[in-house]
């Protein structure tokens, strides 16, 4: 299957089922299913065709998951632009990506080839309904942006196979079904909240409420009134909630978990986490390449704090020495990624797409080790690490120490030149609010763990 055809799916399934929902109303499957009909009419007349690309630079709000499906109904693929970006970012996204049409808040761009489209002026009310559409799994849907190693914005082309094969991993492995309602919060411009935040409980038969932004002094209103049953953040997010006054104590009965990733998180965050608010954090790993997961701990049974889980089903790690050789169980190497998840590579550089995929083998640039039943424990990134006298550091193991300290918020560790050990190692901490940090506890405890 593709996603071009699920708002036809559901509404014959459930006609009035839930189906998505924002701060301005909700759709239930035939109200989506018309919308998305509609607007693909729309995206038609302005001369979107099979093939093209459409850029869709909005907040979070309904218009762009209704969006999403009427450029996959005719064919055409999305590229997400990050409303915060420049004028001169913008521009290269739309000229790199070659996009046919902009959809933004006001319907202005910086591209002057572009055709516009303001979002209030999408239409609403389908006139003809036309045929199932039909769309190949080989067909491009998504259009990523992402930095990667280099820091040069490159388009992750992301296949309908590879939303299909990632969505039913994720509806597998986090026990997605019917009744489920996800609270999105994570912004559309990510790969995370198209994937694990609309396409997997849409897929299951699920429902999904769009948070505009994310909030932590209204996050758990928002969670009280909606009743979603999981929703997708990332360390930040769960570290601000975390730091809230105690006396906040919400009714979150209706949530069965959520999902951590983008970055690891230390384990006293989710053991803390989870003894204040009654639900665990089932952390996982991914990245744009790898159509947002590749692993993940166990919704149900026991986790492993401290790691980001086993892979999903139908995916591969494997562990690797700079030679490429595969080493043991225990021992750090780079994270390679092998499944039908892995982009198709990057828009138009196929000299860096095969850099990082060899023989169907992803090289994420993460590093890590997998222990004895397949878990995998992430240390850092390959050119994250700091070399002291020789010495290889990886920021990730003083950051965890750092952030299990009761004061501090968040840590960041960084390497700067030193003439005498190459690097020296330099750490900066953001107390909790109303706190103090100790400098002389924060050595003693780095002192007694590293």
């Amino acid at each position: 299957m593709t996603f071009a055809a699920l708002p036809d799916d559901r509404a014959e399934r459930d006609p009035h089922g839930p189906a998505v929902a924002d701060a301005s109303g909700s759709l239930d499957n035939t109200q989506l299913l018309r919308r998305v009909q509609a607007a693909a009419g729309h995206l038609r007349d302005l001369g979107v065709v099979r093939g093209d690309v459409v850029a869709v630079k909005l907040a979070n709000r309904l218009e762009f998951v209704v969006l999403l499906f009427a450029a996959w109904r005719l064919g055409a693929a999305v590229t997400p632009v990050n409303p915060s970006l420049t004028d001169v970012e913008v521009r290269r996204q739309l000229e790199d990506s070659g996009a046919r049409l902009l959809v933004s808040a006001d319907g202005a761009t910086p591209a002057d080839r572009v055709a516009t489209l303001a979002v209030g002026e999408l239409r609403q009310d389908a006139g003809e309904r036309g045929p199932r559409p039909r769309t190949e799994s080989s067909a491009l849907a998504l259009l990523i942006y992402t930095s990667g190693t280099t820091g040069v914005p490159k388009g992750v082309m992301l296949d309908h196979a590879n939303l299909d094969a990632m969505a039913e991993m994720g509806r597998a492995a986090l026990q997605v079904g019917l009744d489920d309602r996800c609270l999105l919060i994570l912004p559309l411009f990510h790969v995370n909240g198209i994937c694990v935040s609309v396409l997997v409980p849409l897929l299951a038969g699920g429902s999904v409420a769009i948070a505009e932004r994310f909030n932590p002094h209204t996050f758990f209103d928002l969670v009280e009134r909606e009743r979603p049953t999981f929703f997708s953040g990332v360390p930040t997010i769960y570290n601000m909630l975390a730091a809230l006054p105690e006396e906040v104590r919400p009714d979150t009965s209706s949530v069965r978990f959520a999902v951590c990733g983008a970055a690891p998180a230390p384990a006293e965050l989710l053991t803390q986490f989870e003894d204040r608010y009654g639900f665990p954090l089932i952390e996982g790993y991914g990245l744009s390449e790898a159509t947002c997961g590749s692993t993940i701990n166990p919704v149900a049974g026991p986790r492993r704090a401290g790691t980001v889980g086993a892979p999903f089903p139908g995916q591969d790690i494997r562990i690797v020495d700079r030679g490429g050789e595969k080493v043991a169980a225990g021992v750090d190497g780079e994270v390679l990624v092998r499944g039908p998840n892995v982009m198709r590579g990057y828009l138009g550089r196929p000299k860096e797409t095969a850099r990082v995929i060899v023989d169907g083998w992803l090289h994420t640039g993460d590093v890590g080790h997998l222990d004895e039943d397949g878990f995998l424990t992430l240390v850092g990134r390959s050119k994250d690490m700091i070399i002291r006298g020789g010495e290889n550091i990886y920021p990730k193991e003083i950051e965890d120490v750092l952030a299990g300290e009761p004061t501090v918020l968040e840590a960041a560790v960084i390497g700067v030149p030193d003439n005498k050990w190459g690097e020296r190692v330099v750490a900066y901490v953001q107390p909790r609010p109303g706190e103090t940090v100790d400098r002389a506890a924060l050595r003693a405890r780095c002192a007694q763990a590293l």
